[in-house]
């Protein structure tokens, strides 16, 4: 690529911003272009700023030179432009779309107000800077909150709005919390971390409705007929790829935007990253894969012709600092198949556990919970997806602090 080709980058998350930083430490300067009115910010640290940890400037990310405010609504392949909101038009040879996610919204009768277009006063997803605002400003100590979802996001904004002194229902269909990502004795552990702030967690629970009296929410209706009183209901179901532009503009799209690897769309102009690319069948929906999806696409766009994107061996991570510290770490399979050697370690009375599952002696998955020094020894051993040594390393890993 010459250095006078324009890049154009939608997209002012994680991804974005990584990709036009490293462009430009590269000599390709990128036009990001960002929805949102705030400074580009780490979307992952949210929970912090809700519970009060960090004040929203905290979690900016540095802002790219050349960062253009304004919705995108159309991307017009034969004369390679996007087309904002505003009537905005700008020109690119090379296009990448980092567009992320949106919210999943459940189907709940009383969610939408069809007369004033959105959610009724009182019901917040959780998913942008404006949301956590929105909450922020909306908490207190004594409000009645009800959490609708128990995965990592549910989990993390439960949490929050408990330390902000709100009374909390944490309401999940299925049969534990964070189940995608924790077995059922690490979720057993979350389960007690939030009881014991005062999190009152309802598992196997289908909400039903969400019923407000003149837009304002009063509570949320459960299958089972029973209802919870609520001033503040969070929505926190999980999150869709953002691939409403790539469908209009004809690109190839599955879950996500299909992406090659050398993170190309359908068309050869056209990339993806991020949440809302798909790569061999994956979509990550994790910060890790989307650094390092931005860094390929850097050198690839900078003239290194054969950076390659191979995948990521992607780690869920949460860490909850504070006074009611929350460590937990997941990675690959941590459910073992007949066959697989499991070592698990637990500590009911510091609140920790361990688990790894070892298959033709390589560690695929684990599990972990509480002090985690050993999330960086295990992380890298699981990653090279190297032959583990003969000599027993695996209690050592368990117990040795490996480094975070």
């Amino acid at each position: 690529m010459t250095s006078n080709e324009r890049v154009v980058v939608i997209g002012s998350g994680l991804a974005g911003v990584r990709l036009a930083r490293r462009l430009g430490e590269l000599g390709v300067p990128a036009t990001l272009v960002g929805e949102e009115e705030h400074t580009p910010y780490n979307r992952v640290l949210l929970a912090d700023v809700l519970a009060g940890r960090y004040a929203p400037e905290v979690i900016a990310l540095p802002t790219p030179p050349r960062l253009t405010r304004g919705r995108v609504v159309s991307i017009d392949r034969e004369t390679r432009a996007v087309h904002l909101a505003d009537g905005t038009e700008i020109a690119y040879d090379t296009l990448v779309l980092a567009t992320g996610s949106n919210p999943v919204l459940p189907p709940l009768r009383g969610l939408w107000d069809p007369e004033r277009h959105e959610f009724p006063e009182g019901v917040h997803a959780f998913r942008t800077m404006d949301d956590c605002l929105g909450l922020s400003k909306a908490v207190r100590p004594g409000v009645r909150a009800v959490v609708i979802g128990g995965g990592l996001l549910g989990v993390s904004a439960s949490r929050a709005l408990a330390q902000r002194g709100a009374q909390v229902v944490l309401a999940q269909q299925g049969e534990r919390l964070m189940e995608r990502q924790l077995d059922p004795s690490a979720s057993k552990l979350v389960r007690r971390h939030l009881a014991e702030l005062g999190v009152e967690v309802h598992t196997e629970t289908r909400v039903r409705a969400v019923r407000s009296v003149g837009g304002t929410v009063r509570s949320v209706s459960l299958a089972d007929g029973y209802a919870l009183d609520a001033d503040l209901v969070v929505i926190a179901c999980g999150v869709h790829p953002r691939v409403g532009l790539a469908q209009d503009a004809g690109l190839a799209v599955h879950k996500g935007v299909i992406v090659d690897e050398e993170l190309r769309t359908s068309d050869p102009h056209i990339h993806a990253i991020g949440d809302c690319a798909q790569f061999g069948g994956t979509v990550y929906g994790l910060a890790t894969p989307a650094l390092e999806q931005a860094d390929v696409l850097a050198e690839l766009l900078a003239g290194d012709a054969g950076s390659r994107y191979t995948g990521t061996r992607a780690l869920t991570r949460l860490t909850l600092a504070g006074q009611d510290f929350l460590d937990l770490a997941a990675f690959g399979e941590p459910d073992p198949r007949p066959g697989d050697d499991v070592i698990q370690l637990a500590d009911a009375t510091r609140g920790t556990y361990r688990k790894v599952v070892v298959r033709d002696d390589r560690l695929v998955g684990g599990v972990l919970v509480g002090e985690l020094g050993t999330v960086g020894a295990l992380a890298r051993a699981w990653e090279g997806a190297e032959p583990l040594p003969d000599n027993g390393p695996l209690l050592h890993l368990l117990t040795n602090d490996g480094g975070s």
